[in-house]
């Protein structure tokens, strides 16, 4: 008696359907993300041209400040050479005072001292006087644009044979209208603000 076996149904697994995979989502649009990320950019923009205007701004001053301070130090130099070379002479160079001094003078105020100086060379000259001034002292008492007032403090000391070669001290405080013309500065009115004579006493 024979026995019939029943073959077995054998699948093909290859044959059969891939199971469906799922699918990858599209990246979402967040329009909330972009308004931040250009609201970043747009702070950050915003700090770097603040950060530019001060610095430009401070660089500004500050190179503001450092011209003033060269002008009145150019003021400052000219009143003091100003005021030595006016009052600074002797006998044997007097004559040739009136010319150095306009180097330093300007406006009416340089006709104004030629004509004292007219007047003061002979007298000079007779009594063998000479007279150096020397500076002690200056302040720039404004400036503004071409336009500057010094303070010049100057102690003053005249030798003469006539006074047996006494020393006549005086300490003299000048006030200085000055102008400027191109590169230099010029002094247009002078006047006295304080005067001391410390000539000692015999």
């Amino acid at each position: 008696m024979s026995t019939a076996f029943a073959d077995p149904q054998i699948t093909d697994i290859s044959d059969e359907a891939a199971p469906p995979q799922p699918a990858t989502p599209a990246p979402e649009h967040r329009p909330g993300r972009r308004i931040v990320i250009i609201g970043v950019v747009a702070l950050a923009a915003a700090l770097f041209i603040g950060v530019c205007a001060f610095t430009a701004a401070a660089l500004y001053a500050s190179l503001a400040d450092r011209a003033d301070a060269a002008t009145r130090r150019d003021v400052a130099r000219s009143a003091a050479a100003a005021i030595t070379t006016l009052w600074t002479y002797s006998p044997d160079k007097i004559d040739a005072l009136p010319d150095r001094a306009g180097e330093y003078l300007g406006g009416e105020f340089y006709g104004q001292y030629r004509k004292f100086l007219e007047a003061a060379i002979a007298p000079t000259k007779q009594a063998n006087v000479t007279d150096t001034t020397d500076v002690v002292g200056v302040a720039v008492e404004s400036l503004n644009g071409s336009d500057a007032v010094a303070l010049v403090f100057t102690n003053t000391t005249a030798i003469s044979p006539l006074t047996k070669s006494i020393p006549s001290l005086k300490y003299v405080a000048y006030r200085l209208s000055m102008m400027r013309q191109e590169r230099r500065w010029l002094v247009t009115k002078m006047s006295t603000v304080s005067f001391m004579d410390l000539t000692p006493q015999l």
